[in-house]
């Protein structure tokens, strides 16, 4: 009998290895871009702040999955028919800051679970 779950970890494992995300390639094309290049791309960002003229934005993203239970109900068990699993709620964030200096972007920096 074959085992599929190495398999699907051995395929999981492959697709981190193979570079940068598609949000990291997005975001390295703004470094050395204008500010304005940045609100083009990105949209107003949810937060900034100003010190000694460097400018930070920082834009937050959010995402709630719910992953409902898999049907199951097994065999008649001493108290009776087992119940499936309580479903899954599982929260994703991304919190991308970029660090803006003579009008340029910088830099930027990636916060969170879901920014690869």
């Amino acid at each position: 009998m074959r085992r599929p779950i190495p398999v699907l970890i051995c395929l999981l494992l492959a697709a981190c290895a193979t570079g940068p995300s598609a949000l990291r390639a997005r975001l390295d094309k703004l470094i050395g871009q204008p500010l304005s290049a940045v609100i083009a791309a990105e949209g107003v960002p949810d937060k900034s702040y100003q010190t000694d003229g460097i400018t930070y934005l920082a834009y937050l993203r959010r995402q709630v999955d719910f992953v409902p239970s898999m049907p199951f109900a097994g065999p008649p068990g001493f108290l009776g028919w087992y119940a499936a699993p309580p479903p899954t709620v599982i929260q994703w964030h991304c919190d991308t800051t970029f660090e803006i200096a003579g009008g340029v972007v910088r830099s930027y920096t990636l916060r969170g679970n879901a920014c690869d």
